[in-house]
């Protein structure tokens, strides 16, 4: 897994880049949130 300097490093890298490489997602797990709520501000783009 590549190291990133920044959050908006590791965004621009994963916008461009197929997961498949890096990720087996045969291994992937289903998971389920009962209790999330929306939050209560916008997140960033």
């Amino acid at each position: 897994m590549p190291k990133f300097s920044s959050d908006a490093a590791e965004r621009a890298f994963w916008e461009k880049t197929d997961s498949t490489a890096y990720v087996d997602w045969s291994k992937s797990v289903r998971v389920e949130l009962p209790n999330l709520k929306p939050s209560a501000r916008k997140s960033d783009p």
